[in-house]
């Protein structure tokens, strides 16, 4: 099972430290074009950024849940996520 292979929720940690999920099915790629300047407007502007955490899922569906989820944690919680220390 590659990453590519499968629809990824992820985390990117950006220069100044904040947080940024999304989802997609090619992850390499897609934090190529965060860096590259070609992802997300919020990430443009707090480049450089590192992926931190991904679940892979086996539909777009689980995927886009698994972020909305995380986006409604507080800052504190996202970072215990993505430590492991919640499932």
């Amino acid at each position: 099972m590659e990453k590519k292979d499968k629809h990824i929720f992820y985390v990117l940690e950006c220069a100044d430290s904040s947080l940024y999920a999304g989802y997609t099915n090619n992850l390499e790629k897609r934090v190529e074009a965060h860096n590259a300047g070609k992802g997300a407007k919020y990430t443009r502007a707090h480049r450089p950024v590192e992926c931190v955490y991904y679940e892979m899922f086996d539909t777009k569906q689980e995927a886009m849940r698994a972020e909305y989820a995380f986006k409604q944690l507080k800052r504190k919680e996202k970072l215990i996520y993505i430590r492991g220390e919640i499932t």
